[in-house]
């Protein structure tokens, strides 16, 4: 009989199994083939480190936002109201490996964004979620709403990650206190609301039919 295929989206459950289980420092890459149904020769061809695998399952993560926001974005509705509902569906996402994540998140001292997302995976995952968003992520004006993003994401994580309930409503306002308070700071006022009388990047823009 021959043996079931193997999925990527298999061996980041079985991933996330054995980091609750054995611990992230602890886990090993032959833990994990085996968690997975996999040779360990297998799972190299796939992820050369445990470092790869993470990466590959963060920009899985992306995935599943992005296919989900195609047909959903409102061009009426503020930036705000967009990247709440871009970011509660990446927290459904990660739902599934939570156990996982919170064992990464422990050995990292509570961090999950230091350990799990690092800088730099985490700078280029807000800037396709502002993406998804339909937000202009590019430029001066991009690189705050990217920068400023991913402090609301790593701070609403923290709160995510002892969040059980079904619902997730800690999660939920958490996220809409934080954007909130994004939306305070100076250098976000520009990048995270759509102003009347100013452009995507935050610039005024004249009325027409005013007098010159």
């Amino acid at each position: 009989m021959a043996r079931k295929k193997t999925t990527e989206t298999d061996i980041y459950a079985a991933t996330m199994r054995v980091a609750a289980l054995n611990g992230w420092r602890k886990a090993r890459m032959t833990d994990i083939a085996e968690e997975a149904g996999l040779t360990l020769a297998e799972l190299h061809d796939k992820y050369p480190s445990k470092t790869a695998l993470l990466n590959d399952f963060v920009l899985h993560i992306d995935r599943i936002v992005l296919k989900g926001a195609v047909k959903t974005v409102d061009e009426d509705s503020s930036y705000r109201d967009r990247l709440f509902d871009i970011l509660m569906r990446r927290f459904d996402a990660l739902n599934p490996y939570k156990d996982g994540i919170r064992a990464i998140a422990k050995e990292a001292g509570g961090s999950v964004s230091e350990f799990l997302c690092s800088s730099q995976r985490l700078l280029r995952s807000m800037r396709w979620m502002l993406e998804a968003a339909d937000i202009n992520a590019v430029g001066f004006v991009g690189d705050l709403r990217v920068k400023g993003l991913g402090v609301v994401y790593a701070t609403t994580t923290g709160v995510w990650l002892k969040d059980d309930d079904e619902d997730m409503a800690q999660t939920m306002a958490a996220l809409d206190k934080n954007l909130s308070r994004a939306e305070r700071f100076a250098t976000m006022q520009g990048p995270f609301s759509r102003r009347q009388g100013h452009d995507d990047d935050g610039n005024m823009v004249p009325k027409t039919g005013s007098a010159t």
